[in-house]
């Protein structure tokens, strides 16, 4: 059972070396987090009053779903988020989607990186359900590595248990 958890942690670990790109903020801290290769930077983001532009999913369909702690489970104010992104993505079929899990900073980095994949997993789920092709869909674990706010507060563990959809482009997906 210990070998077991061990090669899991491995593949966990292993998955993130892969697929984690340094510059996906774009330097400054980016727009939204999406950027890289493959991803969308600030200058396609495109109008936040254009429907069809991924500015206007992050701002005003909603590109993160928070969490309550130590839960994977979808509230329902995720789920009317998830909604309105499921249309977008169905609406919009030239554009995947990663979708991140994060976690606050309390817990082990490993049971972070754990509870982080189930959020993603959650979200990737509910959009399925909602009609969103699979093969459009991929998640990734950050746990703790990467949060939105840094102190050692209720407000800020708040925003740090979320699940992010970034929008992609491209046949590399």
């Amino acid at each position: 059972m210990k070998l077991a958890r061990h090669a899991v942690l491995l593949a966990v670990i292993l998955g993130l070396a892969a697929c984690t790109n340094a510059d996906r903020f774009g330097g400054a801290g980016g727009a939204g987090g999406a950027g890289g290769a493959g991803g969308i930077d600030a200058s396609m983001l495109g109008s936040a009053s254009d429907p069809r532009s991924p500015a206007y999913f992050q701002q005003t369909v909603g590109d993160r779903v928070l969490f309550t702690v130590d839960q994977h489970t979808l509230t329902d104010e995720a789920r009317a988020i998830l909604v309105g992104q499921a249309r977008w993505l169905n609406e919009n079929i030239d554009y995947n989607a990663i979708i991140e899990g994060h976690a606050d900073e309390r817990g082990t980095r490993e049971y972070n990186l754990s509870l982080g994949a189930r959020r993603a997993a959650s979200v990737q789920n509910f959009l399925i359900e909602q009609g969103v092709r699979p093969g459009r869909l991929k998640t990734i674990t950050y746990g703790k590595e990467r949060p939105l706010a840094i102190c050692s507060d209720e407000a800020c563990y708040a925003q740090n248990r979320r699940a992010v959809t970034v929008l992609t482009t491209g046949a590399g997906f």
